[in-house]
């Protein structure tokens, strides 16, 4: 992601270091009101390679035994963030044993020798906010056998930056940052002793983002499912909190659950994997599960979109579908130009998929995954059907989308029992004269996806604007591609003579891939973007390409089940190296 260097962010980054270090030299003593509850998941795989010297962050890789996790946030700005928020904490808490636990205490002892002066990096609202938490969420874990003097420094390191957070959290942003920052605020306040001052405005806050910031229908602005999951766990800790210790739940925070679970529900895949849209990823394995059971809410999805998202199923096989105009503005800045664009499960197995987000992987990889061609769906000329700010503007726009579509159509029925979508974006009107419309039908058994691509002009000025771009394009008509991006478990093999592309996956399931002729089919290099992962993972994508002459290009496509997977064997591989992956 772009730096923000704008004057206003420059003036907001120096009031929290002014803040910062005035409360870090504010003497205070506080202890637990009662010992916390551990509630994070964490993965053990992650634990053991931190214990081992190895660093994995976001891609970034670091070996060395010998190396504190803060010599690598400080050697590495990408990723300092991240480090100082101490998520890892969670991953030495889930190997809990002993040596882990010296690690883990080494290191938040560090922090506080470092860092605990309010200086330097990791003094930021909506990173102190999910440090404290995990802090107190891991307090036992780590305070056990320290001295007097070390759980002193812990206690007043943790009651100072809960006071930055009692005078900060006001100038994060809406959104998740905004979350963080409360519930880290709420969270502090209720387990340290002498801080339940700062209770109630915090959560009297959180009540009023949860109602403007939540929509009705459970969505949020940037339309990232897996930003929508880590509010549902921030809200669901603060209910449990709160009833913890006898505070009364805002009505408007317990509406704001209700609303979320059956959105996430509606975003879930077969394999119980969110899907990977605008910078979203898979998420931790089984944290969706233990979100949706802290809520508390059975509700099941109601038919039609959320946030934007059409959902799909039949039998094993689940279809998601942006359906919906990208985000705009400041919620855009990780937005994905991927209208129209779909994801399909089968078990607990991804066949076809989006590239995922490269912003973990620097600023050319993250721009690569934000454009059009790596989303399942169709791109004309080379071109997005929403445009990124030009590099020049990236300092000043913060990477947003412009002119998106500003007109998405889509309509879910019945065909014969199968559920049927049909659907339309103008993102390429303005510049091509043309509209973009796809169907996706999904048989009752969920065996078989029907797909048809249409590219058309709606009336004569389309028409003037497409005769004009076609003719001076050489060779003459517009060129198209429609890209099915695999995941990097399937494998994939072109039949020339039949005319097919067989995919089989690695419990043994068989997909065939075929067109009715209209465009030239081809397999072509691809690449699986996943946080935690050292690099892109390479994979392949099935192309329909042409150039269309007409007014009207129509190319219809399915994908059918040919071979399913062994009833011995079904779903019971475990430990892929994907899988055992996070995004």
């Amino acid at each position: 992601m772009a730096q923000t260097t704008t004057w206003r962010a420059r003036r907001i980054n120096y009031i929290h270091r002014v803040h910062a270090r005035r409360a870090a030299r504010t003497p205070m003593a506080t202890v637990f009101v009662s010992p916390p509850e551990p509630r994070m998941i964490g993965i053990v795989a992650k634990g053991r390679q931190l214990m081992t010297g190895n660093f994995l962050f976001s891609g970034l890789l670091v070996e060395g035994p010998h190396l504190s996790v803060w010599d690598i946030a400080h050697a590495n700005a990408l990723v300092a963030d991240e480090i100082h928020r101490c998520a890892w904490l969670d991953d030495l808490a889930a190997v809990g044993d002993e040596q882990a636990r010296v690690r883990a205490q080494k290191w938040i002892f560090q922090w506080i020798k470092r860092y605990g002066d309010g200086k330097g990096p990791g003094w930021t609202p909506d990173v102190v906010g999910p440090r404290l938490i995990r802090w107190i969420n891991h307090g036992v874990f780590l305070l056990r056998g320290q001295d007097h003097d070390a759980m002193g420094s812990f206690f007043q390191s943790a009651a100072q930056q809960a006071l930055f957070l009692s005078q900060r959290w006001h100038a994060t942003p809406h959104g998740l940052p905004r979350f963080e920052a409360l519930v880290g605020m709420i969270y502090a306040g209720l387990s340290l002793d002498g801080m339940a001052g700062h209770v109630d405005a915090a959560v009297q806050a959180l009540a009023a983002d949860c109602a403007t910031q939540i929509d009705a229908d459970g969505g949020i602005a940037t339309r990232n499912p897996d930003e929508l999951l880590e509010i549902l766990t921030l809200l669901n800790a603060t209910v449990q909190a709160l009833t913890d210790t006898g505070g009364q739940v805002p009505q408007r925070i317990d509406a704001a659950i209700t609303r979320i679970v059956p959105t996430l529900r509606a975003l879930r895949h077969a394999d119980g994997a969110l899907a990977r849209f605008h910078g979203g990823g898979r998420g931790i394995m089984g944290r969706l599960d233990q979100a949706l059971a802290a809520s508390g809410v059975k509700a099941l999805p109601e038919a039609g979109l959320h946030m934007g998202f059409a959902r799909l199923t039949g039998g094993r096989t689940s279809v998601i579908v942006d359906a919906a105009a990208p985000p705009t503005g400041e919620a855009s800045d990780n937005a994905h130009a991927s209208t129209l664009a779909f994801e399909l499960t089968s078990g607990r197995r991804p066949l076809i998929v989006n590239c995922g987000s490269g912003a973990r992987f620097g600023d050319e990889w993250h721009r690569a995954s934000r454009a059009t061609p790596s989303h399942t769906t169709l791109g004309i000329a080379g071109v997005s059907s929403s445009r990124l700010a030009s590099p020049a503007r990236l300092l000043a726009q913060q990477e947003w989308l412009l002119d998106v579509p500003d007109v998405v159509y889509g309509h879910m029925s019945d065909a014969d029992g199968d559920r049927k979508l049909e659907l339309s974006h103008n993102g390429y009107r303005a510049r091509h004269g043309l509209t973009h419309a796809r169907i996706l039908q999904l048989s009752v058994d969920g065996r078989r996806l029907l797909g048809e691509d249409l590219l058309a002009t709606l009336n004569p000025d389309d028409e003037a604007r497409f005769d004009k771009v076609r003719d001076r394009t050489t060779p003459p008509g517009i060129p198209f591609a429609i890209r099915f991006h695999l995941h990097p478990d399937v494998e994939a093999m072109l039949d020339d003579a039949d005319g097919a592309v067989f995919l089989t996956l690695k419990s043994g399931e068989v997909w065939v891939f075929r067109d009715d002729g209209a465009a030239e089919l081809t397999l072509a290099p691809s690449v699986y973007l996943q946080n935690g992962r050292l690099r892109p993972h390479g994979a392949q994508q099935v192309v329909l390409s042409g150039r269309t002459m007409a007014y009207a290009t129509r190319v219809r496509w399915s994908l059918a089940k040919a071979l399913d997977t062994p009833q011995a064997v079904r779903d019971l591989v475990r430990g892929d190296p994907l899988d055992s992956d996070i995004d």
